[in-house]
């Protein structure tokens, strides 16, 4: 098992910081809006990801999680 981020769309404002923020470039601003019209991040590169969580403490409306996944290697 391995700690990965997860997004929770329905939060996100779009403000950027965890996609500012994270050190392995894990996120991106995606191309779909959420229901209040911000388009919200993506794990784009979700295998780089190491779960320090500095996404999730970043952002100001708690729209990141941190979880354990399975590992797919």
């Amino acid at each position: 098992m391995a700690l990965k981020v997860k997004v929770l769309d329905k939060y996100c404002k779009s403000c950027g910081y965890c996609v500012h923020f994270c050190p392995k470039h894990v996120l991106e601003i995606g191309k779909t809006r959420n229901a209040i019209g911000a388009f919200y991040p993506v794990a784009a590169n979700l295998e780089a990801c190491i779960g320090c969580g500095i996404c999730a403490t970043m952002c100001p409306d708690a729209a990141l999680e941190i979880r354990e996944e399975e590992d797919h290697a």
